[in-house]
């Protein structure tokens, strides 16, 4: 047989291999996304649920070591006194703590010797619609706080919060002035909403719009049923994507592109698995979140009101940790640090790091990048 004929048949083989290999991962990713997923491996135990709200606790790690993207850390056997509440936003689920074996932040806490509680807000329907933030700062984080104190057998506690989960950590510490939080971690919170570069201008103006409609008709949201305002999760799903609308694009082309690429495929599918599973917002934290952090920016002023009462940052005194990303459209770092400027804690530390709202939590360079420095930060405050 001609040498031109077997190069021939040895490439139209090599051609129907790599075919069927893109056709399989193309199948894969469409209609078998659960199999590719990688997100929430680690083990947990549910201490307590009312039936939408729930508590876990991850024990300790059986493995004497875990890979952390390119780097291998050993596990610490000997835990530091003070556990870690991981308290989230809304409208995620909770595989965002979670997202790979090698990046993931509860695994990597506990593999640095703290104890993990994670309080997970569940998937609220229309039906919790009346939920505001009096519900979750006054009502619910007091009650799953105290479960973990039974629990772990500790007064003092860190409180670990990223986006609307650091506004609660703040506006829970200021309400309650709760003495035995001890350490308080703030990622990608908005302290001046009207910093926040565009978003920021967009919330001025509508503050305008807003004066100017309560000065004329005197009508208020909070006067609206807080049913009207529920945002279920595909719409939320939607919102995130479109603060970055070229990115989400792009991550699919780069998925056709990278078709080949099994590991690139099941990164794709473990993240959308976060991206677009997002839930629903209670209409009552619409309402309280638009009208007093977008529109009035109370807290630039170091206050805010919940419910009835007002928390002054003022009375948040814990060790605190405040991040902020480089690249956050959401919560620019401009609008993250006037934290610093209202708290009177004595030891607080404000620091950029690279990556968006959601790569400051969970992206390529968080391990690298700010977890190791917030184990070694949080391990000096913790004993």
């Amino acid at each position: 047989m001609p040498d031109f004929v077997k190069a021939a048949i040895t490439k139209a083989s090599g051609l129907k291999r790599q075919t069927a290999h893109y056709a399989s991962n193309a199948f894969d990713r469409v209609f078998r996304t659960a199999s590719l997923v990688q997100a929430g491996q680690t083990p947990f135990e549910t201490l307590f649920s009312d039936g939408l709200v729930s508590l876990r606790y991850y024990p300790p790690l059986d493995e004497d070591f875990i890979e952390l993207d390119d780097m291998v850390l050993t596990v610490e056997r000997q835990t530091h006194r003070t556990p870690v509440v991981i308290i989230p936003p809304l409208a995620v689920n909770m595989l965002i703590y979670d997202l790979f074996p090698q990046r993931s932040l509860v695994r990597f806490l506990r593999a640095k010797g703290f104890e993990v509680y994670l309080i997970d807000w569940g998937v609220p329907t229309r039906a919790h619609s009346h939920y505001n933030l009096h519900t979750y700062v006054a009502e619910l984080l007091p009650s799953y706080l105290n479960r973990v104190r039974e629990h772990s057998g500790e007064q003092e506690l860190t409180l670990h919060g990223w986006s609307l989960g650091g506004m609660f950590t703040l506006f829970y510490s200021a309400l309650s002035q709760d003495q035995h939080v001890r350490n308080a971690i703030v990622l990608g919170s908005p302290i001046d909403s009207h910093a926040s570069g565009i978003l920021g201008l967009l919330n001025q103006r509508m503050a305008d719009v807003a004066e100017f409609v309560r000065t004329r008709t005197g009508f208020r949201i909070h006067n609206v049923k807080p049913h009207w305002f529920h945002t279920p999760g595909w719409a939320n799903t939607i919102g995130f994507k479109l603060t970055n609308p070229v990115a989400s694009a792009m991550g699919y082309w780069e998925l056709v592109v990278r078709l080949g690429d099994r590991e690139f495929v099941t990164s794709h599918a473990t993240t959308s698995a976060f991206l677009d599973r997002m839930v629903a917002y209670p209409g009552g934290i619409i309402q309280d979140t638009v009208v007093r952090v977008w529109i009035d920016n109370q807290l630039s002023r170091g206050e805010i009101q919940i419910g009835e009462d007002i928390a002054r940052l003022e009375n948040v005194n814990a060790n605190l940790l405040a991040i902020a990303g480089s690249e956050d459209t959401l919560v620019t770092p401009d609008a993250a640090n006037r934290v610093m400027d209202h708290v009177s804690s004595e030891d607080k530390t404000f620091r950029v790091v690279p990556g968006g709202h959601m790569g400051i939590l969970a992206g390529s360079k968080a391990p690298k990048e700010s977890w190791l420095e917030l184990a070694e930060w949080l391990a000096e405050r913790s004993d």
